[in-house]
């Protein structure tokens, strides 16, 4: 059978080809604007490049961060929090939070002090907090919008010892999940 399209003789099989052709090229974008969609308001992935976080994550992991329950609660002390780097532009960073707007930290004898209580912390595996040379002074309490984040790796991290209290407004998401290696793959905490 032969079809007749804008004035020329085009046969079925090869309006079938160019149909599918399109169809693939329809379906490709949009498969990229939902996965771009969901990285902007669900969840975004992140290769880690150094030990900051050092045993909780690895250098090299690769984790998860998702956004979405920072849509219905803030954030709060003990969450991993993904957020630009205030110093570097476009760099993004991973620390833990410790304190939140209001708050009061203090460094004594290698611990770490928020509102007068020692913070408990098994994800340091004992390696002191000691204040980094910076202008920061101690008592620090955190200004509002901001957090207060430490890496887990306290004698390898540069955090808000060094750079102070990081907006809210910066923070990309709450780190969940580590999916690379598969041999430590699992929720982060």
């Amino acid at each position: 059978m032969i079809v007749y399209r804008y004035g020329r003789h085009a046969s079925k099989g090869s309006q079938s080809a160019i149909r599918m052709i399109f169809e693939s090229i329809f379906l490709f974008a949009a498969v990229a604007l939902c996965f771009s969609l969901l990285q902007v308001f669900v969840f975004r992935v992140y290769l880690i490049p150094s030990g900051s976080m050092e045993t909780t994550v690895m250098t090299d992991d690769r984790i998860v961060a998702e956004k979405v329950s920072y849509y219905f609660r803030d954030v709060e002390p003990s969450d991993i929090v993904v957020f630009e780097d205030p110093e570097i532009p476009g760099r993004t960073l991973l620390k833990r939070c410790i304190a939140v707007e209001g708050q009061t930290v203090e460094l004594q004898n290698g611990e770490v002090i928020v509102d007068g209580k020692r913070l408990v912390e098994p994800y340091t595996h004992g390696k002191p907090t000691e204040e980094l040379q910076s202008d920061i002074t101690y008592p620090y309490t955190v200004p509002e919008g901001c957090i207060w984040v430490m890496g887990d790796n306290r004698t390898n991290s540069q955090d808000s010892r060094y750079f102070g209290a990081v907006p809210v407004s910066s923070v990309q998401g709450h780190a969940v999940f580590r999916y690379w290696p598969l041999s430590s793959i699992g929720v982060i905490d």
